[in-house]
């Protein structure tokens, strides 16, 4: 970017960049061209009333425009209704596709380019939702040091706390200004929403995922859990050979799900790790051919879009929107020798995955103060340097 006085200017333009996400190649839908407000609601109507769409999708699109419409006016941005409807317009022809010709993702789904660029659709999204003068990269040195470490072919993994449906969105963002290459190349392990739910799905469909299907689900649908635990086999197979092959970078949530408020204080801070979760992956990193690296990180965004209060089974969320800083920070790379020093094989594998989860949390905790706080920079640490590399002469990607 330009620099801290042009940056509204730049997002103006930025979130309007929509010509990197045209449908060319793609077949003509109901809310291609639309400019207006009345045009978009008039599409909607339309569409449910030809049968196209159920009532329930009827209601959470105009949940969606209405709430993204808001997050935008607060933004700031010149023409923000504007902004808002061709943005809303090419996601509801998305989720109508999804509805017709639903995508059935594999194990592992590789991000979608051509004929239709469902990445730059993604960051076209995010994009009029962050406030960049608000948000911030910590240790932004041990991403080169990640990238480097890609590049030689070896394998890394995040283990890092989940906020929202955005989480992948927000990532990617952050780090285009300063490392294209991990923003491009950075596989999720995802759950069963982001790969069932028709609203969730375009956004999914530009991100490179390993499906599985979480413990705080598999039960769901009785008659569904052993398929369920197939498929989860299948996808750790999948994994197996991607890191076999080298120079993977994947991010996992060992949560199992987003952090959600403390129902008596109301805060939010990462929810525990599941102990398992983090000793399989560790193993499986440690028995590869190639290298191996793990990391901690923290993320913060749960403003872009809070998830519900409470753990939902059905889909179809409500969808609450927001405009606001968000933040990540990566800490030092995780040894799992100096971690368990002192304790019994036994103790090992708890030991480890406390001692990292308290590892994102000491980072999260500084992110909460930069943003919620209102300490911005200052927060930094010794441990914990923050940046903003969107801003001109802060960082020159590698």
């Amino acid at each position: 970017m330009a620099g801290e006085g042009n940056d509204t200017e730049t997002q103006n333009a930025t979130a309007l960049g929509l010509e990197n996400g045209s449908s060319k190649g793609v077949q003509s839908r109901t809310f291609e061209g639309i400019t207006t407000e009345e045009e978009l609601l008039n599409g909607i109507s339309h569409e449910t009333e030809v049968k196209r769409l159920p009532g329930k999708a009827k209601a959470g699109m105009l949940e969606l425009y209405y709430n993204y419409r808001d997050a935008v006016i607060k933004s700031g941005v010149e023409n923000a209704v504007e902004t808002a409807v061709k943005i809303i317009a090419t996601v509801l022809d998305r989720i109508i596709f999804q509805f017709e010709e639903p995508y059935t993702f594999p194990s592992y789904h590789k991000r979608i380019l051509e004929p239709y660029d469902y990445y730059r659709f993604g960051q076209n999204y995010i994009r009029p939702l962050v406030d960049l003068r608000n948000s911030y990269m910590g240790n932004i040195a041990i991403f080169d040091q990640i990238e480097n470490q890609l590049k030689q072919g070896h394998n890394v993994f995040l283990f890092s706390n989940h906020q929202s449906e955005a989480d992948p969105a927000v990532m990617a963002l952050l780090l285009e200004f300063s490392h294209t290459y991990l923003a491009e190349n950075m596989t999720f392990i995802a759950g069963d929403r982001v790969v069932f739910d028709p609203f969730c799905k375009p956004f999914s469909m530009g991100r490179n995922f390993l499906c599985v299907h979480s413990k705080k689900h598999i039960n769901d649908v009785p008659e569904l859990a052993e398929t369920k635990k197939k498929a989860n086999a299948q996808t750790l197979k999948e994994m197996a050979g991607l890191l076999a092959r080298g120079g993977q970078f994947i991010w996992i949530a060992p949560s199992g799900g987003r952090d959600r408020p403390d129902p008596e204080t109301d805060e939010i801070s990462p929810a525990q790790f599941d102990a398992a979760a983090v000793e399989n992956t560790r193993r499986m990193l440690s028995q590869m051919p190639v290298p191996g690296h793990m990391y901690p990180l923290a993320l913060l965004c749960h403003d872009i879009m809070p998830p519900p209060r409470q753990v939902e089974k059905e889909l179809g969320e409500r969808r609450i929107i927001g405009y606001h800083g968000v933040a990540m920070a990566v800490g030092p790379e995780l040894r799992f020798d100096e971690l368990t020093a002192g304790t019994t094989s036994e103790e090992a594998r708890d030991r480890f995955s406390q001692s990292v989860w308290e590892l994102v949390n000491e980072q999260y905790c500084l992110l909460n103060r930069a943003i919620h706080g209102g300490e911005g920079l200052k927060a930094s640490s010794q441990s914990t340097q923050l940046s903003q590399p969107w801003f001109e002469g802060q960082h020159v990607s590698r």
